[in-house]
């Protein structure tokens, strides 16, 4: 059985493989196991996770970084998501076997359930995601997770969702993030450089934000320990 990952950004595919991967790229890191780099935002999502099905992949994953919702959830805090919210007000169960399993597979490294929320844009500030948990009672937030769960559901394969928090709710993200990113959700760095210049007030939270971001792909790289188990379970 084959499984695809889908994995937004670079940056994020170095915390499970060290196999150079080019956006829209499709590539076996083992035999069972394929993985491609999106982009960021639900389109790009949606596009990777029906390529991923058309290469031969029975069963998904979204794996990656997302933001916290919640209180006492910290940078680096491993999420398996249980629900998935979407922006539309639609809403996928995940109960499989394989989510069981895995779940079980990971307790050492104290995996999170709950809801998981989408959003189609960077929510930067922490009121905006203090509100979204208020609506939704979501733990965490990504771009991706639902167009690949509705990818999934649309094609009747499996979904699992293993995402690590990069961004507390406490925490706004800095400004130079959001005037840097590209459509992509690449940091372009000339640009990042640019307004730091004129903005040198932004360092310290870009600082913090690179830290958490690290301790993100640190957990990540636990978790991916774990890949040859993860992907060797049967559906039953």
């Amino acid at each position: 059985m084959i499984t695809g990952i889908v994995i937004a950004l670079a940056d994020e595919v170095s915390s499970l493989s060290s196999t150079k991967i080019g956006k829209g790229d499709c590539v076996f890191i083992n035999d069972k196991t394929l993985i491609t780099c999106s982009g960021a935002g639900p389109k790009n999502a949606a596009k990777a996770a029906q390529l991923l099905i058309d290469k031969g992949a029975e069963r998904l994953i979204s794996w990656g970084c997302a933001a916290a919702l919640k209180t006492g959830i910290d940078a680096g805090d491993l999420i398996i998501a249980q629900t998935l919210f979407a922006e539309d007000n639609d809403q996928i169960s995940i109960t499989s076997l394989w989510f069981q399993q895995v779940l079980e597979e990971l307790s050492e490294l104290k995996p999170l359930t709950g809801s998981l929320a989408e959003s189609s844009h960077i929510v930067a500030l922490s009121s905006a995601k203090k509100l979204i948990h208020k609506q939704n009672r979501a733990i965490a937030l990504d771009m991706e997770s639902i167009a690949v769960g509705k990818t999934a559901q649309k094609n009747d394969k499996d979904i699992l969702v293993i995402r690590c928090i990069a961004d507390p709710v406490t925490q706004d993200l800095p400004q130079a993030v959001c005037y840097a990113l590209s459509q992509q959700g690449d940091i372009v760095l000339s640009k990042l450089l640019c307004f730091l210049l004129t903005h040198p007030q932004e360092l310290p939270g870009l600082i913090r934000l690179g830290l958490n971001f690290n301790a993100a792909k640190n957990k990540l790289k636990l978790v991916a320990k774990h890949l040859d188990t993860i992907v060797s379970f049967e559906q039953q």
